[in-house]
């Protein structure tokens, strides 16, 4: 009974800990849940036209737009790190110099990509190989959706700001609206301008700006409360960015890695079959719910360890790491209790095909422990990334990738789709492990905080 009262006054000295942790995980959370509504409403519209043809130019480019934008994550991931040590160093100043120079990166880099639309797309089709009826479809639909490349990563860099000063709301806000327009454009588009999937693909154009627009709003209240102007000068001079870029390659590189991973893991499966090819697409919505769950404490993470880092609070943050990591491992035991009991249900619901269901089934084992084989390297890289240490995370995932999965898969492929799940689940095991060696080194020597500090 002493242990149990212990560990109750403990929670109590914490609760302010425990309190903001929650503030900043939930937010997120509820987003991540929306997300894929964007995706469903545009096939869920396209497929009542009465023809497959646009279901598969809308499956291809979405396909290659994830693919894309995914690998400018680093806009988002970025500008959390930075932000938060800066508030955490009450410097205001570079608070809003970061703000503003994300944005015009992700801004100009999303220009980029339009002006060599051309080249990108040819590369596209030339990897998806679609359908001669599928493929001027989806080259429509790609010219259209391009457009909206500079919305989409300035508003990466909005949200990550809008983490790294600890408004979580105001992603929420952000990508409800984004959701919500989504759907009324897309019915818009299809069912009263007879437009088809490239009407598709200019409703989520224009959603995103719409979105973008109210990011810019939010910001714009948040800057009210910080003193100061326009930092003119930060934007103009290109040495001005050089932290800002160096804290980006790293990520570029770490996750680019881990989208050829997923590449290299649809490809596999095709190559089996198509039943597997459908069944492990069924297995990844159990991999989505998964980080959809534990991102969001990462996401405090980087917040709030990016803002004990800033103060030079290194009792803070170890308290924060470990009270972040109780509850996505609690998290992680309900989603592996949830996949265990209702996990064929889950796949019932997905599916109704027999033969994509029976080898779903078969493969489930490996969804059912994920949560639990993964939640470290989930809440280590929301660490790393809160102290901006991102050249550990992508030796570590270099690591991972090069030395664990595609070694593991090359000498498992007699076990076939078994042998994939299996390098799949240890590239996280090994993120998790490596992420953690780094993160024991760096505590023991403090290089993250100065030796003054307590």
């Amino acid at each position: 009974m002493s242990a149990f009262y212990s560990i109750v006054s403990r929670f109590q000295q914490d609760r302010a800990v425990h309190n903001r942790i929650w503030h900043m995980s939930w937010p997120p959370m509820l987003a991540n849940i929306t997300t894929p509504l964007l995706g469903l409403v545009d096939t869920m519209v396209v497929g009542h036209l009465g023809t497959a043809t646009h279901m598969g130019a809308v499956a291809i480019g979405a396909s290659v737009f994830s693919f894309i934008f995914w690998a400018f994550g680093f806009l988002r991931m970025g500008s959390t790190g930075l932000t938060a040590q800066a508030l955490g160093k009450k410097d205001v100043t570079r608070v809003r110099e970061l703000l503003f120079q994300s944005v015009l990166m992700g801004f100009s880099i999303g220009l980029i990509l339009i002006l060599f639309r051309g080249p990108i797309l040819e590369l596209a089709m030339s990897l998806m190989s679609p359908s001669k009826e599928i493929e001027p479809w989806a080259r429509v639909y790609f010219e259209a959706r391009i457009m909206s490349a500079p919305a989409v990563l300035a508003g990466y860099a909005l949200i990550g700001w809008f983490f790294g000063i600890q408004y979580s709301k105001g992603p929420l806000w952000v990508l409800l609206v984004i959701n919500i327009a989504n759907m009324i454009l897309d019915y818009y588009a299809v069912y009263h301008l007879n437009m088809a999937s490239d009407g598709v693909a200019w409703a989520t154009v224009w959603s995103h700006y719409i979105g973008v627009i109210l990011a810019i709003f939010l910001a714009a209240k948040k800057l009210r409360h910080m003193s100061g102007a326009v930092p003119v000068v930060a934007l103009i001079k290109w040495r001005a960015y050089i932290e800002l870029v160096q804290v980006n390659r790293y990520l570029f590189v770490r996750t680019v890695l881990l989208l050829i991973v997923m590449s290299f893991f649809t490809a596999q499966s095709a190559q089996q079959s198509d039943a597997i090819l459908a069944a492990n697409s069924v297995l990844l919505t159990f991999v989505l719910i998964i980080s959809n769950a534990l991102d969001g404490f990462a996401f405090s993470v980087e917040a709030l360890c990016g803002e004990a880092k800033g103060a030079n609070n290194p009792s803070q943050f170890r308290k924060t790491v470990m009270l972040a990591c109780v509850w996505a491992l609690l998290t992680a035991i309900g989603l592996t209790a949830i996949f265990w009991l209702f996990g064929n249900a889950i796949i019932g619901f997905l599916t109704s095909v027999p033969s994509v269901k029976s080898e779903a089934a078969l493969y489930l084992p490996w969804l059912v422990w994920l949560p639990l084989l993964s939640v470290w390297s989930f809440m280590l890289d929301g660490v790393f990334i809160g102290v901006t240490a991102v050249k550990q995370m992508q030796n570590t995932m270099i690591f991972s990738v090069l030395l664990v999965f595609f070694p593991l898969w090359y000498i498992s492929q007699p076990l076939d789709n078994h042998g994939l799940w299996m390098s799949f689940c240890c590239l996280f095991v090994a993120r998790g492990l490596s992420l953690y060696w780094c993160y024991r080194q760096a505590i023991s020597t403090e290089v993250w905080f100065e030796k003054s500090c307590s």
